[in-house]
């Protein structure tokens, strides 16, 4: 399968501001990428990439003041298949970890385990441990946050989630993820492409999405407790500990997003067949 893949950001800028952007594929799907998705920009300013602690790609850059868009635009091969479920995959005592996921046990800016530990425990402490334990977290956080884009809040924990019972896919993640930590569960916030694919219509203006990857088994596996069901063309950006790790753009002045755009489109079989032939 071969999606096309992309975003287009327009700002206002009342002066000079220099910003951070994560907007390009995850590493360990670049080999996937027909083209490089570069970053490109209008007007044109040089720009500079980097890696962050955690290995995702970053640019940065300094736009002048009015109108300003970034975006990218790609074409990635995929194998067209919903997220993988492991059923068996067991979940590692603490002592057992590997010592790169421990960072994803401790409390960060959104994911307050201090605060939500006795209840995580009050909720999930007769489940099974392993993937039907994390299953267990999707399924309430799932059930318990009504979604709607009109309650994003930049500022809205997982504390907060857990009160208000309402936000978007990203107090989905940080709140299935602080549980999980709480239960002694290594979990990452993820963000970066969902696709429609194989959903029924109609669907909604597509977007960014945020999701989790929790450690069982040896490896990390997928959660997406907004969607609660594995997904085809699942594309990941970059992760970290929560949003604050892993913003689209790191805007270090005043600025009004005024247009965003982000597309998702699986290529007809048509147009693979004379990829193909070329």
């Amino acid at each position: 399968m071969r999606i096309q893949i992309g975003c287009e950001l327009t700002f206002e800028f009342p002066q000079v501001t220099p910003l951070i952007a994560m907007l390009n594929v995850h590493f360990s799907r670049v080999s996937d990428l027909e083209r490089p998705d570069h970053l490109t920009t209008s007007p044109p300013v040089p720009i500079e990439g980097y890696r962050d602690s955690f290995g995702n790609w970053c640019t940065r850059l300094v736009a002048p003041a009015g109108r300003f868009t970034l975006g990218t635009d790609t074409i990635i091969r995929d194998r067209g298949i919903p997220d993988i479920v492991k059923l068996d995959a067991v979940q590692h005592q603490v002592q057992d970890l590997p010592a790169e996921t421990l960072q994803f046990l401790l409390g960060s800016r959104y994911c307050e385990t201090d605060k939500l530990a006795d209840e995580a425990w009050r909720l999930f402490k007769d489940t099974a441990p392993g993937w039907a334990r994390v299953q267990a977290v999707c399924d309430f956080v799932h059930n318990h946050i009504t979604f709607g884009y009109a309650e994003a809040s930049p500022t809205r924990t997982a504390a907060d989630a857990y009160r208000e019972r309402r936000g978007v896919c990203r107090d989905f993640a940080h709140l299935a993820v602080t549980f999980c930590r709480c239960l002694n569960i290594p979990a990452r916030y993820c963000t970066g492409y969902v696709s429609d694919i194989g959903q029924p219509p109609p669907y909604e203006p597509m977007d960014f999405a945020a999701w989790m990857q929790v450690y069982l088994g040896g490896q990390w596996h997928t959660f997406d407790p907004r969607n609660n069901a594995p997904r085809i063309g699942r594309i990941l950006m970059a992760f970290g500990r929560d949003a604050a790790d892993v913003p689209l753009t790191h805007i270090f002045g005043p600025s009004v997003l005024s247009g965003f755009r982000v597309w998702t489109d699986e290529v007809p079989v048509q147009e693979n067949a004379v990829a193909a032939q070329s």
